[in-house]
């Protein structure tokens, strides 16, 4: 029975080491030795400011902005507080706040169908894409805010789409915080 005890101990000391302190310190040196730059969350700075991370959303309100799609993760795009908000498509809750966005979208551009990414969130909130169609959507009102012809637009939109994963994974998708940066760096606009 003490051999069994002492085995058991000594077995638990040697598996916590070795699993609750070696393993995740040769995982993290490797992690930021070959892939330091997703390790670290794809942070993104602009003039030696960080604004942010290539893979969470955040909101842009300022209509010299492309706009990223809702978050109900917390107070919004908090990755503390990753989820949809779970609302069934009964709830009235939901109904009203996609009735609310589509009146506000429809004012915007009146003559063109609205993308459903631009009045849903995604399962996580933080998604930091939004279609190629969602993106065109806002060319008036971007265009009108900046100054720049709609053209110009779709010439950032393209240079910023990426298509399926693996050709055959998800959807084509465009960062809104990459191509806003882009659009502030090309119109020397300050960032809001």
């Amino acid at each position: 029975m003490k051999k069994n005890l002492i085995t058991a101990v000594l077995m638990t000391i040697v598996t916590t080491v070795l699993l609750g302190i070696i393993y995740p310190l040769v995982v993290t040196a490797l992690a930021q030795v070959m892939f330091h730059d997703k390790a670290n969350g794809q942070l993104i700075s602009h003039n030696g400011k960080l604004v942010g991370s290539r893979i969470i959303g955040q909101p842009f309100t300022s209509d010299a902005y492309f706009h990223s799609r809702p978050s109900y993760a917390g107070n919004g795009y908090d990755a503390a507080n990753s989820s949809a908000s779970n609302l069934g498509p009964t709830n009235h809750v939901l109904i009203d706040r996609v009735n609310a966005t589509v009146a506000q979208l429809r004012a915007e551009n009146p003559q063109n169908p609205i993308p459903v990414d631009l009045v849903t969130s995604s399962g996580s909130g933080l998604d930091p894409h939004i279609t190629p169609a969602a993106a065109e959507f806002q060319i008036p009102r971007v265009a009108k805010a900046r100054g720049m012809s709609e053209q110009q637009l779709r010439t950032f939109i393209a240079r910023h789409s990426e298509g399926r994963q693996l050709g055959f994974l998800g959807e084509a998708r465009v960062n809104v915080l990459e191509l806003n940066l882009d659009l502030d760096e090309q119109s020397s606009m300050a960032p809001r």
